[in-house]
């Protein structure tokens, strides 16, 4: 076993380095056992690390395990997409493809790559959601614990790999304007069983319909900057109720101001099958050997 791995960091979501979700992923990830990747999760102390490793069932072109600080997820939506890209830029993957199949903890997701060179745009679908309602004392606890009031009443438990609560509230301001207590909102998300708490308002910007944040303190992430599965799990919600607000089949979200970045994600549900991909682009940032001697 290689005691050296090729190592990349990158931002996704972001054309530009600095303004999305970073991703460290690990080339060579073969012969690397749960806990090591683990430790390696822990010490990048990123949202969350990539591990690509050879494909073990039919169809599949790769395969990635995706490690928080804290624990291994089935899916999530930000490592999905830049594992997919370092699978090209890697050559992990044939050039040229243009519809790749990702093996992960959730399933065989199907990849679609539009353009060519590091401005590719890499879209990927997120496994199938399954939604329970929130009842009336969660909500009210969610209320006090995200400190706002102007919410729609429209809150949903929302698992589509990882388990979210996800919440919609009256516009973009209010979501801009929060200030979380985290140690109410871990609490809360250790108490069901969520990765954390994401909530939405529409917005009408020439760069989005939707500002969009996730906050994770229970997984040591108080906010995460841009997040892929937080986003399919909020076009769940909208497709299992009515839609006054107007998404339709496809919004585009802007995440991570309120940390200092400046991500966008690309969201579609397929008319026909319902299928809610997530995609944006990413920029390349470190590159290099990580030594396990």
């Amino acid at each position: 076993m290689p005691s050296s791995r090729r190592f990349l960091q990158i931002d996704v979501f972001s054309r530009q380095l600095f303004d999305g979700n970073p991703l460290a992923v690990v080339v060579d990830a073969e012969g690397l056992d749960g806990a090591t990747m683990q430790r390696i999760a822990r010490w990048t102390n990123l949202s969350e690390t990539a591990f690509l490793l050879p494909p073990t069932q039919q169809g599949a072109d790769y395969r990635v395990r995706i490690f928080t600080p804290r624990q291994e997820l089935p899916f999530a939506g930000h490592p999905s997409v830049g594992s997919a890209w370092v699978a090209i830029e890697t050559g992990q993957v044939t050039a040229g493809k243009t519809a790749l199949v990702q093996e992960c903890a959730a399933g065989l997701l199907p990849v679609r790559v539009i353009g060519d060179g590091p401005g590719r745009v890499i879209h990927v679908q997120a496994p199938p959601a399954t939604l329970t309602a929130v009842d009336d004392a969660l909500a009210d606890a969610l209320r006090a614990a995200l400190g706002t009031t102007l919410d729609t009443g429209r809150w949903a438990h929302v698992d589509n790999g990882p388990h979210w609560i996800v919440g919609e509230l009256r516009d973009g301001d209010a979501v801009r304007r929060l200030r979380p207590d985290m140690m109410a909102v871990a609490a809360l998300c250790q108490q069901h069983d969520a990765v954390g708490v994401s909530v939405f308002g529409a917005e009408a910007s020439y760069t989005a319909s939707m500002a969009v944040r996730a906050f994770c303190p229970a997984d040591g992430i108080p906010e995460d900057p841009v997040t892929g599965s937080a986003n399919a799990a909020i076009m769940a919600l909208l497709a299992e109720r009515d839609d006054p607000a107007g998404y339709g089949l496809h919004y585009r979200a802007s995440q991570g101001r309120e940390v200092g970045r400046d991500g966008v994600v690309e969201v579609t549900r397929d008319a026909a099958s319902g299928a809610i991909t997530i995609g944006g682009r990413c920029a390349p940032g470190l590159r290099g050997e990580l030594h396990l001697d």
